[in-house]
């Protein structure tokens, strides 16, 4: 762009608000961009490890049954299947005691720090406000 000199202060500021407001356009844009497409790969990772979580699943089950397997061995595969089911919930009701244990220590989610911290400022923006 070429300014002239004789340009007045009320151009220049006209043509500097224009071109901010460009630039910021620009950025907005190029940042929609990157975003869009990290959020692409993101969507690819996250199908991926669903597919990884669901196939972990059917994996347990396979070493479920073989533990059912194993077992039965030594009882009837009716007791073996009653012993493995057995553990198998006491574990998960050992994991979900935790579970709550650890829900109720964060309880409540509430930023207590920034909370603090923003009655800080507003005590301090009224109290220089007063003097």
């Amino acid at each position: 762009m070429s300014h002239d000199a004789g340009d007045s202060t009320g151009e220049l500021v006209s043509r500097l608000s224009q071109d901010v407001s460009r630039l910021v356009r620009d950025e907005l844009r190029l940042a929609q961009v990157e975003v869009s497409g990290k959020a692409k790969k993101a969507g690819i990772g996250a199908g991926l490890l669903g597919a990884a979580g669901a196939i972990a699943l059917y994996g347990l089950g396979v070493l479920i049954a073989t533990a059912i397997l194993a077992l039965a061995l030594v009882v009837d595969a009716w007791l073996a299947a009653l012993i493995v089911g057995v553990v198998l919930l006491a574990v998960a009701g050992i994991a979900a005691l935790i579970g709550k244990k650890r829900v109720a220590e964060a309880a409540p989610p509430v930023p207590e720090r920034a909370v603090e911290n923003v009655k800080r400022d507003v005590d301090a923006v009224k109290h220089a406000r007063d003097h």
